[in-house]
């Protein structure tokens, strides 16, 4: 029995030498980050890059002659959400107005674009610079600006893809086409990001307060819930029925909306007249992307480090 504090105090050290030693190369223990060696591609203008950039002042992408309008190192208005993914290992690409990918985003013209560009939205780079051959993005996330929720009525079914009257008929045949081309392309994972809530009208001096007394604001509150409850609900909505798991929609809608049960911002900003979301909305929507990415990435078919 004299034995026994000695033969502890040997466990322990065994123990403590356990768990400090360095996971060995390809066994269970060895730690990946969920974007390692993952090329990814964001197209947006300017709330996608209020939600990529830093908190922080304007640097970088304040004007169109800068070839990267709307591409911000920081903003007031920062989610912080590019940093967030380079440490998690995606090596991340944007293409904002300037650039051919990056011009017209409205929903209406998201078919036209993937029809026309596909090859070039896998090799985009920066704007309209390509990767080098050989190289490609496996992550595409893509989103259209606020006033795509701005519905005038429910418009007839089924809707016109190319339409640009903003119906939520020709906003679900505009989604409904890009099916069959994301289905095209199973080693890429589309995110589309359904487009960030308005601000109730707030007319501004006594000839716009006068004005609003006798023309509709509505601004289509209730019909924007309505249809991005539909892009984003994958069981009865956009996808019911698509069998590959390339196609994830993040609801960035519905992060900023926060319960608004009108179907408007709980994040804007200039004093809530700009729907542009605020440095709090887009930190929290970067909050919520982070799990979201990691776990699309992970339902992927193709191998993964």
């Amino acid at each position: 029995m004299r034995n026994v504090p000695f033969m502890l105090f040997i466990g322990a050290l065994l123990l403590a030498s356990a768990a400090l030693a360095p996971a060995q190369e390809g066994s269970d223990a060895a730690m990946t980050t969920p974007g390692q060696d993952l090329n990814l591609l964001f197209i947006h203008n300017s709330c996608g890059g209020q939600l990529f950039a830093d908190p922080g002042p304007i640097q970088g992408g304040e004007t169109r002659d800068s070839g990267e309008y709307c591409i911000h190192v920081s903003h007031p208005n920062g989610g912080g959400l590019r940093g967030r993914l380079q440490q998690a290992g995606f090596t991340v690409h944007e293409s904002s107005y300037g650039s051919i990918l990056g011009e017209h985003t409205d929903v209406c013209r998201w078919r036209q674009k993937f029809a026309e560009n596909m090859d070039r939205i896998i090799r985009t780079r920066h704007q309209d610079e390509l990767l080098p051959d050989g190289q490609r993005n496996q992550v595409v996330a893509f989103k259209s600006c606020y006033p795509n929720n701005v519905f005038a009525s429910r418009g007839d079914e089924p809707g016109d893809p190319d339409d640009c009257t903003r119906t939520v008929a020709n906003a679900k045949a505009a989604y409904n086409a890009l099916l069959p081309m994301l289905q095209e392309q199973p080693d890429v994972l589309f995110v589309a990001f359904t487009a960030p809530p308005m601000t109730p009208y707030k007319p501004v001096g006594l000839k716009a307060t006068i004005k609003s007394w006798f023309t509709d604001t509505s601004r289509g509150g209730d019909l924007s819930m309505e249809y991005n409850r539909w892009l984003s609900d994958r069981e009865q909505g956009w996808l019911a029925g698509y069998d590959l798991p390339n196609v994830v929609v993040f609801d960035y809608y519905d992060v900023l909306r926060a319960g608004n049960p009108e179907g408007y911002t709980s994040y804007p900003t200039r004093d809530g007249r700009d729907p542009h979301p605020s440095s709090e909305g887009n930190q929290k929507a970067a909050d919520a992307f982070m799990p979201f990415i990691e776990a699309a990435v992970a339902g992927m078919t193709w191998s993964h480090p």
